[in-house]
């Protein structure tokens, strides 16, 4: 079995030394370090290269985020996991956003902290229980609007928004309309307008999400 290398940025010291204490008790993981400020663990995380780091994002001079946004694109292969009090909406999405593979919430039992190290190491995204739902219900959400703006669209814009993701030119689609082509930028305007783009290939990917 390879040994699992694990960093801990946490500023609470008890809870950083427990973490530590559970994760050198399991065979397959190992901490390599513990890191209780934002400077410390961008001074070491790079030339340690964790394959686990467990991020708090609450810490004395910085947040767990705005380090794991600067360091990650020098740690390709390093998994970040959040591991903080905050389950707010924001904190969830821009701890994903800017790299998170996993984000639970203080509380959870040393087992599941242990079964989530070992989940994300293998490429999983482990999250505690509201966590997921949260997200869950983001994209559900997200989609819903997404419909709501796509039911907007006249027959007619739709058909043309279809042509327009097929790759065809103003030109082609008004002789398939046997319209002009200004009529057409006039229904492309218009898409844009109820789609809330502001380019064709913004209301493509609206389509394809679709």
């Amino acid at each position: 079995m390879i040994e699992i290398t694990v960093a801990i940025v946490e500023d609470e010291k008890h809870y950083n030394n427990a973490l530590k204490k559970i994760i050198d008790y399991d065979a397959d993981l190992r901490c390599v370090g513990q890191f209780y400020t934002g400077n410390e663990a961008l001074n070491h995380l790079v030339t340690l290269k964790p394959n686990v780091v467990l991020m708090d994002i609450k810490l004395p001079d910085m947040s767990g985020i705005e380090i794991m946004s600067k360091i990650k694109p020098q740690l390709e292969d390093t998994q970040f996991m959040m591991c903080t009090s905050f389950e707010d909406d924001v904190h969830i999405y821009d701890s994903l956003k800017f790299g998170a593979a996993g984000y639970l919430i203080k509380g959870e039992s040393m087992d599941k902290i242990i079964s989530s190290i070992k989940d994300v190491h293998k490429g999983g995204a482990p999250m505690s229980f509201g966590v997921a739902k949260r997200v869950l219900n983001y994209f559900r959400e997200e989609k819903s609007e997404i419909n709501n703006h796509l039911n907007d669209l006249s027959k007619s814009e739709h058909e043309i928004l279809e042509l327009l993701a097929q790759g065809l030119l103003y030109k082609e689609i008004a002789d398939i309309k046997d319209v002009t082509i200004d009529t057409i930028k006039k229904h492309v305007g218009n898409i844009y307008r109820k789609l809330h783009v502001s380019n064709k290939v913004e209301a493509i990917n609206i389509l394809k999400k679709h």
